[in-house]
């Protein structure tokens, strides 16, 4: 149990890898359900292409919104996007930056089973048996007699091998639409190849400067996010700890007036050193009110990003209540020290 305990953590903080991971097994999923699936093709020229094709679009759509739904970055990329403005504004690079990569990691399942599908061939095969042209198979005499919609009817049943009766025909029919599908399989996965490797080699070309202060920020969002929800449990439990301290300390205080007398056990002394650290923990906060109010502001008005040392002459109290002006370097009003000034001392000597 300490193993898997640990194995959580460890995940819990590495987010990429963990999505990685995600990502890999979602992917080895996609393809052990396409082998464990039944594949039923209704062979009738109404459902063929409909079925074939729906095989191959539907479990990928299904696949890429799961891979949204297992990321934790949904939540706080739709956070980011409605929350009000407030003291920080909202940049756009940053939003798109994070919907991209969830993109990427959403697409490599339903990539595989396409992949897979085309592979197989069966839906290839649903899809389009009816286009084919038989006389080009063989001995396809009996095929010309056909009216237009009984050739429709037997072209559709290719797919079905106790329907259709010339085996032979069906199989060479068969193996020509597989090698199609599969040739567009190779094809497919040729060009989500190449377009990887085209965005991983094309990125340095561009500025990297603004893809590492992207990738900054939007790290620093989620990191927030996490801390933020850290820091209101902590104080959700140490305000319950002392609500219900509080609370059997009034009810039993003639009881506690009573053994208060007597000398305190070693237990007492750790649960009111327990009870101290807990009234540190509430930051001040101690009621309900307060607590709502701190919450609201936090959603409806983030504090701006700009961190200041207090100054020990007093005069940081000043700045803190002013309003914070970004500089182009990154620079706010209070963040930069002024630099010290040196007194000189000249002696004259008489020699």
């Amino acid at each position: 149990m300490d193993k898997f305990r640990m194995m959580f953590q460890f995940l819990q903080s590495n987010q990429e890898s963990f999505m990685n991971g995600i990502c890999g097994i979602m992917a080895l999923a996609s393809a052990q359900m396409y082998s464990a699936f039944e594949f039923s093709c209704p062979c009738m020229p109404e459902y063929n292409y409909n079925y074939g094709i729906g095989l191959l679009v539907v479990p990928s759509i299904w696949f890429f919104l799961v891979g949204f739904v297992m990321n934790n970055n949904v939540s706080v990329l739709a956070e980011e996007w409605k929350r009000p403005m407030g003291k920080r504004r909202k940049d756009p690079t940053i939003l798109r930056y994070m919907f991209v990569s969830m993109a990427q990691r959403s697409l490599i399942a339903p990539a595989v089973w396409i992949c897979v599908t085309l592979m197989d061939g069966k839906s290839f095969l649903c899809a389009f048996s009816v286009n084919l042209d038989l006389e080009r198979f063989g001995n396809s005499s009996a095929i010309r007699e056909l009216s237009e919609v009984e050739r429709m009817r037997l072209l559709a049943k290719i797919p079905c091998k106790d329907l259709f009766h010339d085996q032979e025909l069906r199989v060479a029919a068969s193996r020509y639409i597989k090698c199609i599908s599969q040739a567009c399989g190779w094809l497919f996965l040729l060009v989500m190849t190449f377009t990887a490797f085209m965005i991983r080699a094309i990125r340095p070309c561009f500025s990297q400067a603004v893809f590492l202060k992207t990738k900054y920020w939007s790290h620093y969002v989620d990191i927030e996010r996490k801390v933020f929800d850290d820091t209101c449990k902590e104080h959700a439990k140490s305000f319950a700890k002392v609500c219900v301290h509080q609370y059997f300390e009034n009810i039993s205080g003639e009881m506690r007036s009573i053994h208060h007398l007597r000398s305190k056990d070693e237990n007492n002394d750790n649960e009111e050193n327990n009870l101290l650290s807990d009234e540190d923990k509430l930051l001040g906060i101690r009621a309900q009110d307060d607590m709502n109010k701190v919450l609201w502001n936090w959603h409806t008005c983030k504090p701006p990003l700009a961190l200041r040392k207090d100054q020990l002459d007093g005069m940081s109290n000043n700045k803190m209540n002013g309003e914070l002006n970004g500089g182009p370097n990154g620079f706010v009003n209070g963040n930069t020290h002024e630099p010290e000034k040196k007194q000189w001392a000249v002696y004259y000597s008489k020699v």
